[in-house]
């Protein structure tokens, strides 16, 4: 099936379309990060920002970090409605859809799950998988048509061309959500489970210091001080302003 799936662009055209075919509400919208620091820049983003949506290069570093953080962890066994994120490891079957694995990351481990339409994909992909454990969840989207032909028609709303089947771009698709036990989650279909990354107070979001400092933060500092490729391409989902 991994032919049904080119790489998404990681823009707000591109994702609000996705969501919206997925079941998201249009009263949520993704937009532009333009700066992680200017309060100018920050301020053109409704608060709270629910979800980040971030695609990165993997560096030799980042991938040295990767590695040594999952060296000794386990598979991801958790399931249920107990569990406070819902994860979705990505298969090699489906290897380019790792932007629509981000996004539905971002809406349903996000306030933005209160958002999802019943009976849409979203809702159906959530009841599907919330009870399975990892390879069987999994499998939800890979056998998901309705979510492979959402994720094929956002692509063609991309500025450039997708890459072909066989390039290896190195880029990674990386969300952070504020889950509903208050802590900062990183979520990425090519790890070996979610990542608690700390709590966060009542009133911080994922654009907050201490959420930044925790979560994209770490990475861009992870970055700077191995004098690797700084580029990233982040979007935050929150309020529509009409």
């Amino acid at each position: 099936m991994a032919e049904r799936f080119e790489m998404l662009e990681n823009n707000p055209q591109v994702m609000n379309h996705l969501a919206y075919a997925l079941g998201l509400d249009k009263s949520l919208s993704f937009y532009d990060i333009y700066s992680l620091d200017d309060p100018d820049l920050l301020a053109f983003i409704p608060r709270p920002a629910l979800a980040l949506l971030v695609i990165i290069p993997l560096t030799p570093s980042w991938h040295a970090a990767r590695t040594a953080e999952d060296k000794d962890t386990p598979d991801y066994a958790g399931k249920g409605e107990e569990e406070p994120v819902i994860w979705f490891k990505q298969l090699e079957t489906i290897g380019h859809a790792c932007g629509s694995i981000g996004l539905t990351h971002a809406v349903l481990n996000s306030d933005a799950t209160k958002r999802v339409r019943p009976g849409s994909t979203l809702d159906q992909i959530r009841k599907d998988a919330l009870p399975k454990t990892m390879i069987d969840r999994a499998k939800v989207l890979e056998n998901s048509d309705a979510f492979a032909k959402a994720h094929g028609d956002a692509v063609k709303l991309g500025d450039t061309a997708a890459p072909a089947f066989e390039v290896e771009n190195g880029q990674h698709f990386v969300t952070f959500v504020k889950g509903k036990d208050g802590h900062l989650w990183e979520l990425e279909g090519s790890r070996k489970g979610p990542l608690d990354r700390g709590a966060l107070k009542e009133d911080e979001d994922v654009l907050s210091p201490a959420a930044l400092e925790k979560g994209l933060g770490r990475l861009i500092k992870i970055e700077a001080e191995s004098g690797g490729d700084l580029r990233f391409s982040a979007i935050a989902l929150a309020e529509s302003l009409d």
